[in-house]
């Protein structure tokens, strides 16, 4: 009977060490996207590795400087899946961020990546929001040459606090991090959520939040 009792016990503690398992490493060399595959996976299925070329693995593009003429100062330029199908199945991704004088880049999340920015030029303000009930707002202006990390999940924000343009480059543990908004997310999503929710979880009027609705 102890015996069985133990079998049991282990086959449990296997069994949630398999549940609680991360995403496994690559079984080959690479898996390069192939956005046209007919078969729907978490990710993209691999193209023909005989058809794979350099350009695959290749982008080239944040050299360049992002269009910062709109209403939040900034610019993401994402190196993703979806601009490198190389980094299919790698688990990494990076951004270029442009900033106006004063722009910011809103108050966002990474539902499914760690992020960790790097100051390439300017003052960047940063900071990101611990979980309920705490609520505490951590945060740091960095200089040139800075590193700042933003844990997964959290909403996080970055600022340009000096009188001229910023520039930041970010590292993801996500080949597709996604991007949530707070801003669009509650105010620009279509259908709208009733404004009446919103004004009551916001404490303010409906009228503000029709106001506020009308511009996204």
């Amino acid at each position: 009977m102890a015996s069985r009792f133990l079998f049991l016990g282990l086959m449990s503690m296997i069994t949630c060490s398999i549940v609680l398992a991360s995403d496994s490493s690559p079984l080959q060399d690479f898996c390069v996207a192939d956005s046209n595959g007919p078969v729907l996976v978490n990710g993209f299925a691999c193209k023909d590795a005989k058809l794979v070329q350099a350009s695959d693995f290749f982008f080239s593009g944040l050299h360049l400087v992002g269009n910062t003429s709109n209403a939040v100062g900034s610019r993401v330029t994402p190196v993703t899946v979806a601009q490198l199908p190389g980094l299919n199945t790698l688990g990494i991704s990076m951004a270029r961020i442009d900033f106006a004088p004063w722009g910011i880049n809103p108050p966002h999340t990474h539902p499914r990546a760690t992020e960790i920015l790097t100051v390439i030029q300017g003052s960047i303000q940063v900071g990101f929001v611990t979980s309920n009930p705490e609520n505490r707002l951590i945060n740091k202006v960095l200089q040139k040459g800075d590193v700042f990390v933003f844990p997964e999940g959290l909403v996080h924000f970055q600022r340009n606090v000096g009188h001229g343009i910023a520039i930041a480059i970010v590292g993801l543990s996500s080949q597709n991090p996604g991007v949530i908004t707070v801003a669009n997310a509650v105010f620009g999503a279509k259908p709208d959520i009733p404004n009446d929710l919103l004004a009551k979880a916001f404490q303010v009027d409906v009228k503000v939040v029709d106001q506020i609705q009308s511009k996204f």
